[in-house]
């Protein structure tokens, strides 16, 4: 009697676990997913931006000429002489291809990521433009102009590392980048000179500057905030501002010829 006992408790323990599986061919319902945090909104009403340049005016250009002989057909696509770019100056020192950007101040905000796709082009065998700014999660395009073979590398330390030949008359390539950094260093492994940067950020308060040295981040809400200045030659510098309702304010950067403030 005490063996049946025990063969009927083992039975209906058998029975509430088969019970408690789901029939066969369905599938178990996944637990709900947090909801995503709302996206932030600029007030247009209300809304400021921050303007101004960067200055080198103590600091000399730099002229040195890239030698492509190594692939003639990189010394016959590019047009007249090759120049390393790294620091170009227009008039009073205006210093052009530096990286301008809100570095504090958003914490909190949620923006979506642009729609507008950025692109590389691999010309005359040279990164163009050499520095670019991206939102996180927005799409990258990559061309090649050329009639030769490049090799995209982008070397990031905190979003992944990839690496990517792109050959004369391959379709684009589009890549995205998951994580804000600043800045991210591109080169092509076939040749050595050719070099570029891209600075990712978490919103779309960014700029390069321009010949003469101007940037604008406009669309800003009022607060207070640290911009951010990044150069590969001349280094970085920060410089804190305060935007009130409507308000446009001015955040001029000037380097010596040394690179510092």
């Amino acid at each position: 009697m005490k063996n049946i006992g025990f063969a009927s408790y083992i039975g209906v323990l058998l029975c509430m676990q088969g019970c408690s599986r789901p029939e066969k061919g369905t599938v178990p319902t996944p637990p709900a997913s947090k909801a995503s945090a709302p996206l932030f909104q600029v007030d247009p009403t209300t809304a400021g931006s921050v303007s101004g340049s960067v200055l080198a005016p103590g600091a000399a250009p730099i002229r040195t000429r890239i030698d492509m002989s190594e692939d003639p057909a990189c010394a016959s696509a590019h047009v007249g002489p090759a120049y390393d770019t790294q620091l170009t100056l227009g008039a009073q020192g205006a210093v052009t291809n530096a990286f301008v950007y809100i570095a504090h101040g958003l914490e909190g905000k949620l923006f979506a990521p642009s729609t507008e796709v950025a692109t590389i082009d691999q010309r005359g065998c040279s990164f163009q433009p050499r520095v670019l700014g991206l939102q996180v999660g927005q799409s990258l395009r990559i061309l090649n102009s050329d009639p030769v073979t490049h090799n995209i590398h982008p070397m990031a330390t905190i979003n992944r590392d990839w690496n990517h030949s792109q050959g004369p008359g391959d379709q684009p390539i589009t890549r995205r980048f998951s994580k804000p950094e600043v800045m991210i260093p591109v080169k092509c492994n076939i040749h050595s000179w050719m070099r570029a940067y891209v600075g990712v950020l978490d919103h779309p308060y960014f700029a390069v500057t321009d010949r003469k040295g101007h940037f604008v981040l406009p669309n800003l809400p009022p607060g207070t905030y640290t911009v951010g200045l990044w150069h590969e030659r001349l280094g970085r510098q920060e410089r804190q501002v305060t935007v009130a309702p409507r308000q446009t304010v001015t955040a001029n950067f000037s380097y010596n010829a040394k690179g510092k403030q």
